[in-house]
């Protein structure tokens, strides 16, 4: 007997909604997978090594991961208005981040390369040291003063202020102003030696559970909640509705447009190997 497909994901609510009706056996003709729950940070890592076959990573890591893998025209998260923060305490709001200590939750990232895109412009002096840190033990390192500023991602854009937080700059803004594209966050990518046709069917099985989970969300609600780190179910509803929407189910040109256009400035600024276009290219 075959062994199950692995594949890993995070366990915040926008995955957990969008893979539920897949992880369960409830996409027809798409077995159901064996699953890791990891955040960003780890399953970057794990697709270095080729650990696994199927992952949720950065778009930022895509450099270092393509020869491997394929990326996946669906089941990540883009989106306009979800950018990374920069948060400070109050009394530090007022300046800027000339060689200040910042933690980030990876170096291999979106958030990370945005942020870098940002700080070459915003901060002429240059940064200070960098920290990564796992992304829920930023705030705290902030607030308590272990750190000058910190790089957040996912619901922290929600509760920053429940930590006596202050919001420095949106990378997502100064993202979108740039370049009025979408902001690419978490790319699903697979082993490239899967062949073309099982690819298809991967992405076809993903495609089914987004459309399951949008036609009765409320199927996935006790699974999003049980992985949600005991996280408000008002705060997981704003997570859902603001990092699933229509390039979950399909990237598209204006999808693909976003991919390039991160990893093209970050070429640019040195920050990662250049990709080639066609590498981008679903089988």
């Amino acid at each position: 007997m075959a062994e199950p497909l692995r594949i890993a994901y995070s366990p915040c609510p926008n995955d957990t909604f969008v893979f539920h009706a897949w992880a369960h056996g409830r996409v027809p003709g798409a077995e159901a997978p064996e699953v890791l729950f990891a955040d960003i940070d780890v399953t970057n890592g794990l697709a270095e090594r080729g650990e696994l076959e199927l992952l949720k990573v950065s778009y930022g890591a895509l450099p270092w991961l393509l020869d491997e893998y394929a990326l996946l025209p669906c089941g990540g998260a883009l989106g306009r208005g979800c950018g990374p923060l920069v948060l400070t305490r109050p009394e530090d709001a007022a300046g800027d981040l000339t060689g200040k200590v910042v933690a980030v939750p990876s170096e291999r990232s979106t958030a990370y390369l945005l942020f870098r895109l940002w700080a070459a412009k915003a901060v002429p002096g240059g940064l200070g040291r960098i920290v990564v840190l796992p992304f829920h033990e930023i705030m705290p390192a902030v607030r308590d003063g272990r750190v000058d500023a910190g790089l957040v991602i996912h619901e922290a854009r929600f509760t920053y202020q429940q930590y006596g937080l202050v919001k420095l700059a949106d990378m997502g803004e100064a993202w979108e102003a740039e370049t009025g594209l979408p902001i690419p966050l978490g790319a699903i990518i697979a082993k490239r030696s899967l062949g073309a046709a099982r690819l298809r069917e991967l992405a076809a099985a993903i495609r089914a559970s987004v459309t399951a989970a949008w036609a009765d969300p409320d199927a996935s609600r006790e699974y999003v909640l049980a992985h949600a780190q005991e996280m408000d179910p008002a705060v997981a509803d704003q997570h859902i509705a603001l990092y699933v929407n229509e390039f979950s189910a399909e990237l598209g040109e204006e999808g693909y447009a976003a991919v390039r256009g991160l990893l093209e400035r970050a070429a640019a600024e040195g920050l990662v190997p250049a990709v080639a276009p066609e590498a981008l290219a679903f089988p």
